[in-house]
């Protein structure tokens, strides 16, 4: 990446809190990324609880700034505040649902509906099954509004030998869906197996491995 660049991560409260750990480290790895950090007090729970009791603190440390989820006057929540994108990683239906009611009582939700509003690139790894025709339509709304419905789809045809390379490979994708420039994450199709483009692949998801 040649200039600085805006990033902000938001986590919501859905499981698969490793998904949204592996994007703050990507992201925090590629130089002269300037990483916002805005996570829900479900979001925060479930990374404790998925991922370890001091998983926050440490993504903290990674990012440029933490926004509390209901400072609604903080920069992020400003359209003039400029950014490369958004990824809500894992995004709950409930966040999902308010994106697409633009219901803004949260921070969060706030800087997703500034992305939207600003043609900006908003990514939602939405983290459910089954899903029911409400889940559906709030999909369908929010990709109207020009957001990126990406939900924690699995690789396969990459052949990922553990479940940290299953989650490294669907956070590569996710961020390359932001389009930063000079900046390709993802394995494509034909690679040799197990190449991550110069980059390490995480061994273990276990408490205290980020």
């Amino acid at each position: 990446m040649s200039t600085a660049v805006r990033v902000v991560v938001g986590i919501s409260g859905a499981s698969g809190a490793a998904l949204g750990v592996r994007v703050v480290e990507l992201l925090a790895g590629l130089a002269e990324c300037e990483l916002h950090l805005v996570v829900s007090a479900a979001g925060a729970r479930t990374l404790a609880h998925e991922v370890g009791p001091d998983a926050l603190a440490r993504l903290a440390a990674l990012a440029r700034c933490v926004h509390p989820i209901e400072d609604i006057g903080a920069s992020i929540a400003s359209g003039s505040f400029r950014s490369a994108g958004m990824i809500v990683v894992p995004c709950s239906i409930r966040t999902l649902a308010a994106i697409a009611a633009s219901n803004t009582d949260n921070l969060l939700v706030r800087a997703a509906d500034v992305h939207l509003k600003e043609r900006r690139r908003l990514v939602l790894m939405v983290r459910e099954s089954p899903l029911h025709l409400g889940h559906l339509r709030a999909m369908a709304a929010v990709t109207e509004y020009g957001a990126i419905i990406a939900p924690p789809v699995p690789a396969f045809y990459l052949k990922p030998a553990t479940l940290a390379e299953a989650v490294d490979d669907m956070a590569r994708r996710a961020i390359d869906f932001l389009g930063l420039p000079g900046c390709g994450l993802a394995r494509e199709w034909g690679s040799v197996p197990g190449e991550q483009n110069g980059r390490d692949v995480p061994r273990s998801l276990a408490p205290g491995s980020i």
